[in-house]
């Protein structure tokens, strides 16, 4: 492809890797192709065969150490938290007095390792922004191990942002880091493979691999569905949770029609004549919460059946090349999903699980919840609702204006929230640390 000389040129001139060149070159090629990036309602179905976390963890015993020292916890940890104000890696956030969403990983970890007597293995997926302070921060776990970039981290890749009408790598020399984007955390297939961990684990005896966001504290490892996973022969399964109002413009799982293969659909793929059919949460039952179970010896073997590359479907963002400035030239970012691999595997299934294995953290709101006395974290690193809660987390819905980056929180205080159903704040308040609410509260 003539076209993708100039990219390729560009990719390799900062050291990326053939995986990662090849990944990109099928996203350009399915962008030149001018096929439709669309999935439209009538190529689906409502999701088929969805099964039932609890009934599989029920029925199936805990995974034993065998199995633990056959598996890895890979953590995505590539975002840098500038919506909430952040400079450094999202994960740094502490959303307990002195332990952050890095310290409870490793706390899992700690607890799997002394369950299996086997060091258990953590990776972190790394962006460029995110890299240095991690690995700064896991400076004091260096005794276990943990601070060893060659055994805990692997770098995300970058992309080029291509010129709307030359499908060009863009050229602005004023600030020549904005030619760059990230490329969707689908990236994580070619960084395995770049980097040489996928290789790495296998070699290692490594087989099972639960993939999530580093900002989700309900994605903990859980050894008894781990056993199923092993013992099922699965490729691949992907935790889906139902549908509220409030993920109604988020990716759902669906059937495609032609072949019965369970697929992603993100909003950027629907067309604006089947937006109230995306939304429709009785229709589109359950979203992806990017909680995946991969055998990494099935990812092998497609990569090798497939020149090397998983064909993801591939988003297409149109921006200006400095986001802060309208002006400047436009531009596409190519994303893939890394949910959507689901559609590459023959026999891959989807798992309904409660929702408290999605509790991510994107707003102050959110992290106030964590904060509070309502979510307890344990010293093995598992996240648990006050028993008050009776199962069901409490609503925050602090003033976006005045409560959108971290240090507003500081001005806000903390207040008892285990008793509380839904607490919504508009305008400045100060409550008392601990401070006793109930029921539903508005201020």
């Amino acid at each position: 492809m003539s076209s993708f000389d100039a990219i390729e040129r560009k990719m390799r001139g900062v050291g990326l890797s053939d995986a990662a060149v090849n990944a990109f070159r099928h996203s350009v090629s399915v962008l030149e192709s001018n096929q439709s990036m669309m999935i439209p309602e009538s190529d689906i179905v409502p999701a088929e065969g969805v099964s039932e976390w609890e009934s599989i963890v029920a029925a199936t015993p805990e995974a034993g150490a065998e199995l633990l020292a056959q598996s890895v916890m890979i953590k995505l940890n590539g975002g840098l938290g500038t919506g909430m104000g952040l400079q450094k890696a999202k994960s740094l956030l502490e959303i307990k007095p002195g332990v952050t969403f890095l310290d409870v990983i490793v706390r899992q970890i700690r607890h799997l390792r002394g369950r299996a007597g086997y060091p258990v293995g953590l990776l972190l997926m790394n962006s460029f922004s995110t890299s240095d302070d991690t690995m700064q921060h896991l400076s004091q776990y260096a005794s276990e191990g943990f601070a060893d970039s060659q055994q805990v981290e692997m770098i995300q890749n970058r992309v080029p942002k291509l010129v709307t009408d030359s499908l060009q790598p863009v050229e602005y020399p004023s600030n020549p880091e904005l030619e760059w984007c990230p490329p969707g955390h689908g990236d994580i297939y070619p960084a395995l493979v770049g980097s040489g961990w996928l290789d790495k684990l296998l070699s290692a005896g490594v087989k099972y691999a639960f993939i999530s966001n580093s900002d989700n504290l309900g994605a903990q490892p859980d050894t008894r569905f781990l056993r199923w996973f092993a013992e099922s022969g699965v490729p691949f399964v992907m935790e889906v949770t139902r549908r509220t109002e409030a993920d109604k413009k988020g990716g759902h799982l669906a059937t495609r029609k032609s072949d019965g293969q369970p697929i992603l659909r993100e909003i950027a793929q629907c067309p604006d004549e089947d937006v109230e059919d995306f939304q429709n949460i009785d229709k589109h039952r359950y979203f992806n919460t990017n909680n995946l179970w991969i055998r990494l010896d099935a990812l092998q073997e497609y990569l090798a059946a497939n020149d090397g590359v998983l064909p993801l479907p591939v988003i297409r963002n149109t921006k200006t090349v400095d986001p802060r400035d309208a002006s400047t030239q436009q531009v596409y970012q190519l994303e893939t999903a890394m949910g959507a691999a689901i559609q590459c595997f023959c026999g891959a299934r989807a798992v309904c699980v409660p929702r408290s294995r999605f509790f991510p953290v994107k707003t102050c709101s959110d992290l106030l919840l964590l904060r509070s006395d309502a979510v307890e974290i344990n010293e093995a690193g598992l996240m648990s609702l006050a028993p008050e809660c009776k199962g069901i987390a409490p609503i925050v819905q602090l003033d976006s204006k005045l409560y959108k980056l971290v240090d507003s929180l500081d001005s806000l205080g903390v207040p008892s929230l285990k008793h509380v159903t839904k607490l919504t704040v508009t305008g400045a308040h100060r409550f008392a640390d601990g401070e006793p609410l109930c029921g539903e509260v508005t201020v």
